[in-house]
């Protein structure tokens, strides 16, 4: 075993150096940049930095917007691709199709999606126009507050047919046999699904469910590709704040800002491990 193990560091050398060399060394000597001031001396200013950051109101404005978003899109990214992924699962063989087209969007070009997305919630799109032939009023999606409900839904679509692929994975190694008698019992779909579905697949849920929570972080990308880099200010998020310190060569900004954010996710996902725990032991 000792052998086998010696024969496969030497490939996985290169990409723990990768590793290494573009993320752990980066994450940690960034530590320096957000406690110094940034001038040509670059004097230690201690958490002067983090002080500064958190009483901006953009900072504030942006980690408001991205905590919104991501309670938003997060949940709905998790139920959303559990309920279809359970239904795919019961369509044996009939949803092979369905299975197999749930990954195109999230391999679709950004560039592609996003001019569909434009045509589609534009003034005169198909959008507002199914809207006025339901005898509603035409909607300035583009812009403002409305400009959120594109965007989640742009973010759903993209992101759902992969949280969806890994639940079918952890779905097909569930016993049928277990349906078969819940079915016998007069057990409805709904009920198999909570009360069989979901508590055999407690491990993968919760991969899952941190994969929706990294992925609702970086939602940046679609409010980028739609709201530009300064958006609405119901758009505005924490990655729109860091993107523009950088670009005006802030380091200090963009370094402090990213810390704290980083303490607030570490937080969060030590919170979701910790509840993963409490659920595993419950159901043993």
């Amino acid at each position: 075993m000792y052998q086998k193990k010696r024969l496969v560091l030497p490939f996985l050398l290169p990409g723990l150096a990768g590793l290494l060399m573009f993320y752990v060394v980066p994450f940690f000597g960034g530590i320096w940049y957000s406690l110094t001031d940034g001038s040509f001396e670059n004097a230690f200013v201690g958490f002067q930095n983090y002080i500064n950051v958190w009483q901006n109101p953009m900072f504030q404005l942006g980690l408001k917007n991205t905590m919104e978003l991501s309670l938003i899109c997060a949940p709905s990214l998790f139920l959303l691709s559990f309920v279809l992924s359970v239904a795919l699962n019961r369509l044996r063989p009939e949803g092979a199709f369905f299975r197999s087209s749930v990954l195109l969007p999230y391999l679709m070009p950004s560039s592609a999606v996003l001019i569909i997305w434009l045509l589609w919630f534009d003034y005169g799109g198909p959008v507002n126009r199914i809207l006025v032939a339901l005898g509603g009023g035409r909607t300035f999606w583009l812009q403002g507050a409305e400009l959120r409900i594109p965007v989640v839904l742009l973010f759903l679509w993209k992101n759902l047919g992969f949280c969806v692929v890994i639940f079918l994975a952890a779905l097909q190694a569930i016993p049928e046999a277990l349906y078969e008698y819940a079915t016998l019992e007069g057990a409805s779909f709904s009920r198999q699904a909570f009360s069989i579905t979901l508590p055999m697949i407690v491990p993968s849920a919760f991969l899952v469910f941190i994969l929706c929570w990294v992925n609702a972080f970086r939602i940046f990308k679609e409010v980028y590709f739609i709201g530009g880099a300064y958006p609405d200010e119901p758009l505005y998020t924490l990655q729109n704040y860091m993107n523009n310190m950088y670009v005006k060569l802030n380091y200090q900004n963009v370094t402090t800002a990213a810390y704290i954010f980083a303490v607030i996710v570490f937080a969060l996902f030590g919170l979701l491990f910790w509840m993963q725990q409490r659920a595993q032991r419950g159901l043993v």
